[in-house]
This record gives C-alpha cells, sequence and structure tokens, in this order.
C-alpha cells in the first residue's frame, strides 16, 4: 500500500517537463494561432491558399486534356502496342496529380 501511494505521488513529478524546456501547447512548436499578415495588410495564409486554388484548377484542366488525348491515343493503338509517348504522357499526368495532391494537403 506505501508503495502505491509513493508512485502515485511521484507521477505528478515525472510528467513535468525539465527546467528551461519550451512548454508549447503544440507538441511539433507549430504556432497556429499567430498568422502573418502582409504588407497591404492581408492574410499571408489567405493569400497563400488562394494562389494555391488557382494552381489546381489550372493543372486540373490541363490534367483533364491530358486525360482526354491518352484516352483517344489509347482507343487508336492496337491492343499488342504500347507506344512511348503513351507512356510520357501517363507519367506527365501523374506529376501533375502529385502536384496538386501535395498543395492540398499543405494545409
Amino acid at each position: 500500500m506505501k508503495r502505491r501511494a509513493v508512485l502515485f505521488a511521484a507521477m505528478p513529478a515525472m510528467a513535468q517537463l525539465p527546467p528551461g524546456y519550451p512548454q508549447t501547447a503544440d507538441p511539433l512548436g507549430r504556432d497556429r494561432e499567430k498568422d502573418v499578415k502582409l504588407p497591404n495588410g492581408k492574410s499571408q495564409k489567405d493569400e497563400i491558399l488562394k494562389d494555391d486554388h488557382k494552381k489546381n484548377v489550372a493543372d486540373a484542366g490541363e490534367l483533364a486534356k491530358l486525360t482526354a488525348d491518352l484516352r483517344d491515343e489509347i482507343e487508336k493503338s492496337a491492343h499488342n502496342v504500347l507506344s512511348l509517348g503513351l507512356l510520357k504522357k501517363l507519367d506527365d499526368a501523374e506529376k501533375l496529380v502529385k502536384k496538386i495532391r501535395g498543395r492540398m494537403k499543405r494545409y
């Protein structure tokens, strides 16, 4: 019984961080509350999001055009033919998808 009492009494002391260790709410040290303002007074985060959205829309349009070209090229080719141009277009489509996904995962 005494051992348990000593153990439970020591637990809060063990849970405290050593002196000088930064105590933040976010364990990764990111401050989500702080929003940087640009010289024109707008939020930097909002401006980045707007720019990323424009890029995503442009890349999605390019991706749609590329996939339509892919479909046409696949329909034209024979069942036993693999075109290097087709593989190049597939790689380009994959790169576009990765760029769009990367921008969307950022925030």
